[in-house]
């Protein structure tokens, strides 16, 4: 983690250009040796499904630490619960390699080991979640019995999962969300497409020194397409298209859950585009229209992202409850074209502070006077807008998850799909 964190202390509002362009390059590089560092393991066998064992499940009971399940094409139900470090649960075709949870079972694929990779599958119509790491879990299943984990996580208890890989996998039509990592650090996102989840598409939440990239994805006809909540320090959200969902991107700070507030995160090179989708279940709290929401997330640095055609607001910040959003950093993006470009809808109880923008082009601002607030200054301590002075929109109704349009065919995960990777490496995903 450290080597990352060098990079983002670097990040300094007086050098924000060339930092931003630094982590973009170092984001969208492939720098993850998560993700590289796939080196034959000899000792890595591969079990085939069904061909070798006749479920997903009984392959992983015979899988050893190092070993691949390669699955064959066909629709595959039951939860798969892989609680075994460093194994691989690969598809040999993305989109005919189907876990389905026929709108009953709660979760598609859990990980509740370290060193896990997710690849070249689909997932659909379960409960919850498509995709869920956990680092809170009995041994077995995610969750312990007496734990809230939301508000009372405890990581020396419940240590968060080290090293994961989720690549070129379909999410759609799950009832919260596609891909969801929760108290999960050494992380890779990358290359997946999620639809259809009432939550949000991507879903990173509670943990510190989190280590996490999300790269190179795609979601749409999602409530969200990417929410963080009160995930912090060492994240890169970077060259991903978040487009016709209800709400592009959320970093929120819950001040009723762990590890509150968020900070941190970059935000760099998205697409945030047309996030006014009817075809979509409804947002918890009914935004529409929204781009990028930050809803008292703190520090976070957002830079040569392109965010148009959101009919409500392209950035807007809020509170959350007592907590405020406060020194966040916009620089070089293009924000255009949206119901509002930049607005502060934040309450006078929680107001917002030291947030800055240097942006390409006019923008529109609710209130005008965010307009002066130029890096490194910031905005001073102010309540933000009445919603009243904001675009007045008929929002659509909500689908139901298993009424949004499916998705497209998928690409297949580049590289040869029979040679079982290396573990996955124990170290920061960026090098200075």
């Amino acid at each position: 983690m450290g080597h990352r964190n060098s990079v983002a202390r670097r990040v300094t509002r007086g050098d924000s250009g060339r930092s931003l362009c630094v982590l973009a390059m170092l984001a969208a590089s492939g720098c993850s040796s998560s993700t590289t560092a796939s080196t034959h393991s000899p000792s890595g066998r591969t079990i085939r499904v069904p061909d070798e064992a006749k479920t997903i499940t009984l392959a992983l009971t015979r899988a050893k630490t190092g070993d691949m399940v390669l699955i064959s094409p066909g629709v595959y139900r039951g939860r798969v619960m892989v609680d075994k470090k460093d194994i691989t649960i690969r598809g040999t075709d993305r989109n005919s390699v189907v876990i389905d949870g026929e709108g009953t079972r709660p979760e598609g694929i859990v990980v509740v080991a370290d060193g896990v990779r997710i690849e070249n599958l689909t997932v659909t119509s379960h409960t919850f979640n498509g995709v869920l790491i956990s680092g809170l879990h009995d041994g077995a299943t995610a969750g312990a019995d007496g734990v809230d984990g939301y508000t009372r996580l405890d990581p020396a208890k419940y240590p968060p999962i080290q090293r994961f890989a989720i690549d070129s996998v379909t999410s759609y039509d799950n009832g919260l969300s596609g891909i969801d990592a929760f108290d999960s650090q050494h992380g890779t996102i990358t290359n997946s497409y999620v639809s259809g989840a009432a939550g949000s598409g991507i879903h990173i939440e509670q943990c510190a020194d989190c280590d996490i990239v999300v790269a190179g994805n795609v979601a749409e006809r999602n409530a969200v397409g990417f929410e963080n909540a009160n995930a912090s320090d060492s994240i890169v959200i970077t060259g991903n298209r978040f487009a016709s969902n209800r709400v592009g991107v959320i970093l929120q700070s819950i001040d009723s859950q762990a590890l509150a507030p968020q900070r941190a995160n970059y935000v760099v090179g998205n697409a945030i585009l047309d996030n006014n989708e009817p075809d979509s279940p409804a947002q918890q709290d009914g935004a529409f229209g929204v781009g990028i929401r930050i809803s008292a997330g703190q520090d976070n640095v957002l830079g040569h992202n392109l965010v148009r055609g959101n009919s409500y607001a392209g950035l807007m910040f809020t509170n959350s409850g007592q907590l405020a959003a406060t020194g966040n950093q916009i620089t070089n993006d293009t924000i255009a074209g949206n119901g509002v470009d930049i607005a502060d809808l934040s309450s006078a109880g929680a107001p917002s502070s030291g947030n800055c923008f240097e942006n390409d082009g006019a923008v529109t601002a609710q209130p005008p006077t965010l307009l002066s607030a130029s890096c490194p200054a910031g905005t001073p301590k102010s309540a933000g807008v009445a919603t009243s002075v904001m675009p007045k929109l008929s929002v659509p109704d909500g689908l139901a998850v298993r009424e949004v349009t499916p998705p497209p065919q998928q690409p297949a995960m580049s590289g040869d799909i029979s040679i079982v990777p290396g573990a996955l490496a124990d170290t920061s995903h960026c090098l200075t």
